[in-house]
């Protein structure tokens, strides 16, 4: 799993393959099982961040009525941010779950600015990953809006088709902003 964060490294720095493997052993991996929750809508705020190597996380918030919604989906090569050091009275507003048995680099603050002073380099990656993901989730968010469910679900199908077969469908109509229903109502009339 360790190739997966040196490409991502090779992509965003140029650090020796020394500082990589140093920053490679100083990362802590764990693994979650399908259902782990790595926070609940609610929760204290935490200081920690995760890259997901493998498995898929599903990001969701209850409504006032109780119902679930579904805001994202994280799967390999995806970080979750979660540092909330600018209110650190305010609870979470989602809840984040495993939908998959996954394995995910998990970081802190601390240990993360501790990196920082000893490469450099480290922080400027961080940055570009940061500004890539601003850029992509922007992007996403003004196709969404301006989108049919018909439009967004084909949008899916081309930009992230391992989802059709990974998440729930439910789920999926959630994060698509319709109902099961017309999510099977799109799918019929597209396969046809």
């Amino acid at each position: 799993m360790k190739e997966i964060l040196t490409k991502y490294m090779a992509k965003y720095t140029s650090l020796t393959e020394a500082e990589q493997q140093a920053i490679l052993d100083a990362l802590m991996i764990e693994k979650f099982e399908k259902g782990s929750y790595l926070i609940k809508q609610g929760d204290s705020p935490t200081e920690r961040c995760y890259f997901v190597l493998k498995g898929c996380v599903r990001q969701y918030q209850m409504d006032q009525d109780g119902k679930e919604v579904t805001t994202h989906f994280f799967t390999e090569e995806q970080a979750i941010l979660l540092f909330n050091m600018e209110e650190p009275e305010q609870l979470s507003k989602f809840s984040l779950t495993c939908l998959e048995e996954s394995l995910l680099v998990v970081g802190d603050v601390l240990s993360e600015q501790e990196m920082y002073k000893q490469y450099t380099e480290l922080e400027t990656m961080t940055r570009r990953m940061m500004e890539t993901y601003l850029a992509q989730a922007h992007n996403e968010y003004a196709t969404f809006i301006r989108s049919s469910p018909e439009e967004r679900y084909k949008n899916i199908i081309q930009h992230r088709p391992d989802l059709l077969t990974r998440v729930p469908q439910h789920q999926l109509a959630s994060y698509l902003g319709m109902t099961p229903e017309s999510l099977s109502k799109i799918k019929k009339r597209i396969q046809s």
